[in-house]
């Protein structure tokens, strides 16, 4: 049987399907149920120093090749975070996501952290449809991106993830910056856009707040070339997110560069068994090919 375990910033995780962000990441036990389906690991919801209602519904549409959202970063606020997922028991890793609108609150969530168990702090820089947070905040260019992590880094002691848009020009430059920031992987990356679907009956677009990320099969071969770019660009590992589907989606990313894969959309897909599906046709296709573990093919398609 193909071994599909593999490691990250010192963490092994026993399958290269990660929980991606904002996706069910809401409540311990919804983790632990996502954890029990296959997830070799799992992100929580971004949270922000403050409640956040976020924006008004709808907030999701199915537009065929994907979906658009605008969430807003809709959350509990870090207090109440850190009450519902302290005590976490489950072998598979829990990466800690968090984002704010500048350095000082990105360093007082940070240093709050430390109250509670985890394997990782993901900071998300990327969001393309919240003002304030993200490339809304500009925080998605090489400088303000340096100075983030640094300021984080300074203030946690596991590793840290920097998850980054695959929206933004040259994103090996920035992905550079995170790494001379102390950055100990990438998340590569977020939702594309922002994007807008029309609703024909109401003559007005269909989100609330009008615009949105996309995310689904339709934004997959954009996440493996911006893989594929920082791969190249840096020496710390990367997690692949966006269009995960199947199998043959995370192999691609695999490919690309990415020691990980991050799974979301895929859910609304195929359901919470998305992450055991998607391993079991890594795993076929592995042992179809002469390939016993996920590591002999990472950047495979650099050579």
């Amino acid at each position: 049987m193909a071994d599909v375990s593999t490691e990250l910033a010192g963490i092994r995780f026993k399958s290269p399907t990660i929980l991606a962000s904002g996706i069910l990441g809401t409540s311990k036990k919804v983790l632990e149920r996502v954890c029990s389906k296959g997830a070799g690991g799992i992100t929580t919801k971004s949270i922000t120093i403050e409640p956040r209602k976020g924006h008004n519904s709808p907030i999701v549409v199915d537009f065929g090749g994907g979906m658009l959202n605008a969430v807003g970063y809709a959350n509990p606020g870090i207090e109440k975070a850190l009450e519902e997922f302290d005590g976490w028991e489950m072998e598979n890793p829990l990466i800690f996501s968090i984002t704010a609108k500048d350095c000082g609150e990105y360093e007082k969530i940070a240093g709050m952290i430390s109250k509670i168990k985890v394997s990782a702090v993901e900071i998300a820089l990327s969001c393309p449809h919240t003002p304030g947070y993200g490339l809304l905040a500009g925080q998605g260019d090489p400088a303000s991106t340096f100075e983030i992590t640094k300021s984080v880094k300074k203030k946690i002691n596991v590793p840290l993830i920097v998850k980054l848009s695959p929206s933004v020009p040259a994103i090996g430059e920035v992905a550079k910056s995170a790494e001379k920031g102390g950055a100990d992987a990438v998340n590569m990356g977020n939702t594309a856009g922002p994007g807008m679907v029309i609703d024909l009956e109401r003559k007005r677009p269909f989100l609330d707040f009008k615009f949105g990320g996309m995310s689904g099969p339709a934004v997959l071969p954009l996440a493996v070339r911006c893989v594929y770019d920082v791969y190249k660009a840096v020496k710390i590992p990367v997690i692949g997110t966006g269009g995960v589907t199947y199998g043959k989606d995370a192999l691609q990313m695999i490919m690309a560069g990415a020691s990980a894969v991050g799974i979301g959309t895929a859910v609304y897909y195929r359901g919470i068994e998305s992450f055991s599906l998607i391993e079991k046709e890594m795993k076929e296709w592995m042992e179809s090919n002469g390939y016993k573990k996920i590591k002999e093919l990472v950047g495979v398609a650099h050579e």
